[in-house]
């Protein structure tokens, strides 16, 4: 069982549940009244797990020799808080993992697994798909040193695509979106704009980098003083110049149109413009039909990802509504499902009966 399932299951009768997750921080603290306690923080691939240990809890004392980064699997009883919210372990053990059960966890469910296998395939595709040979070796450069890393980053710590490996999704689903979009608008650089798209957030493989063996993504100096769009850039004019100074490529690239001065140009422009305003952290707005097209991408799909989250870890205010999660504006409302064509069995000896209409009394219609 994963934590996102324990969080969807949990109600408030107890019941025993058994599931397997990283100790992300262990932490002694204390009551107003002085009384010690524990909070743990376990995490698996998709979610984290705060647990509180009272010092008159049998587990008190299994805590003290509990450590951060091991992993383990807990077994025992758990239900709602008073809030409603959080989940309280009534009484619970803890098992440490083997190598194997580790190497699960790791990877997260197997349906994850498959999705992030297939994306990052779908990445290498479209970068060798890229028809300008500067673009295309600047990019298939950065998969041969960056890929493992690549598949450890998170699109974002906390709103969208906040697990392990959530950047390869995110570069993903914003190429195939591209590809699509380059075909209804023509003037668009399809080569520029799947390379800006793989390298917009490039830098938070240094700002959102879980670690090899873990699920702790830990703050860093480098990170700290420069943020993401600064370190990407760093990146591509490192490649770029590594990639002039081997040579044979510089002189085949001399003659090339457009000019490749003008194409690293371009592509720092789509990296430092993707937030799409100065309030919004971009040095400069967009101001190339690619740099626009990126800054729209970027957003529908960290917005889409942001509402199919939201579905299944949000509480229930009635029918079709549910409770808000930001940064999205308003509360949440189920969506329309699609029309689906169904074939209409007449009753036998009845040609033409018309559909009942229901009462207008029991609809939900308020007009």
């Amino acid at each position: 069982m994963t934590i996102r399932e324990l969080k969807q299951q949990a109600g408030q009768v107890t019941r025993t549940f058994r599931f397997h997750a990283q100790l992300d921080r262990l932490l002694a603290k204390t009551t107003k009244t002085g009384n010690p306690f524990y909070e743990l923080t376990f995490a698996d691939a998709e979610e984290t797990l705060v647990l509180r240990v009272w010092n008159n809890a049998p587990m008190f004392a299994t805590c003290e020799q509990l450590r951060s980064g091991q992993f383990f699997e807990l077994s025992g009883e758990f239900g709602l808080g008073g809030d409603n919210r959080s989940i309280d372990g009534k009484s619970w053990t803890a098992r440490l993992l083997d190598e194997a059960e580790t190497a699960l966890v790791l990877g997260g469910t197997p349906e994850l697994r498959d999705k992030q296998e297939n994306d990052y395939a779908f990445i290498e595709a479209s970068v060798s798909g890229i028809a300008d040979p500067r673009l295309r070796a600047l990019c298939l450069a950065f998969l041969e040193r960056y890929g493992k890393r690549l598949r450890r980053t998170a699109g974002a710590r906390d709103y969208h695509h906040a697990r392990r490996g959530g950047l390869v999704e995110h570069v993903a689903q914003m190429m195939r979106a591209a590809t699509q979009i380059c075909i209804v608008y023509p003037i668009l650089n399809r080569d520029l704009l799947i390379a800006g798209i793989l390298f917009h957030d490039v830098g938070k493989l240094w700002e959102n980098a879980f670690l090899e063996n873990g699920f702790s993504m830990p703050y860093t100096e480098v990170s700290e003083l420069l943020s993401h769009i600064p370190l990407g850039v760093e990146v591509v004019n490192k490649l770029w110049r590594e990639l002039l100074d081997e040579g044979a490529d510089k002189m085949e690239w001399a003659d090339l149109e457009p000019q490749t001065e003008r194409v690293r140009l371009h592509l720092i422009h789509l990296i430092i413009s993707h937030h799409g305003e100065l309030e919004f952290g971009s040095p400069t707005v967009p101001k190339t039909p690619e740099a626009q097209a990126l800054h729209y991408i970027d957003n529908l799909d960290a917005k889409m990802e942001m509402f199919e989250r939201g579905y299944q870890v949000a509480a229930e205010l009635g029918k079709n509504v549910y409770e808000r999660v930001r940064p999205l504006p308003g509360r949440l409302v189920t969506p329309l499902p699609a029309y689906t064509a169904k074939e209409i069995e007449e009753p036998e000896n009845s040609p033409g009966t018309l559909p009942e209409i229901p009462d207008a009394e029991s609809a939900d219609d308020p007009f």
